[in-house]
């Protein structure tokens, strides 16, 4: 420290260093975190993907929807095909 200078000037200096010190800290610890949350993003969030691929699968996701719908249906029908035709049996042998 000078001498020269009064000492709440001296103060003052030191006291300014050390903020903008601080603040430049501050500033590099943000941009790191920001680039770090960037990364983690990209690890994490979903990929873009190319518009012909994402057409094509959607046809094919539309393709397996409708296949397994038509499946379910088939399934349901006939077991509720069955479900009836064995309340029928179970009506006649109570009529007997």
């Amino acid at each position: 420290m000078d001498d020269e200078k009064p000492i709440t000037e001296q103060a003052m200096d030191t006291i300014t260093s050390a903020v903008d010190a601080t603040k430049d800290a501050a500033v590099a610890a943000v941009k790191q975190v920001r680039k770090a949350a960037k990364k983690v993003a990209k690890k994490v969030g979903p990929k873009k993907t190319s518009k012909k691929k994402a057409k094509k699968k959607a046809k094919a996701s539309s393709k397996k929807a409708a296949k397994k719908t038509a499946k379910k249906a088939g399934k349901t029908s006939a077991k509720k095909g069955v479900k009836k035709a064995g309340k029928k049996k179970k009506a006649k042998k109570a009529k007997r």
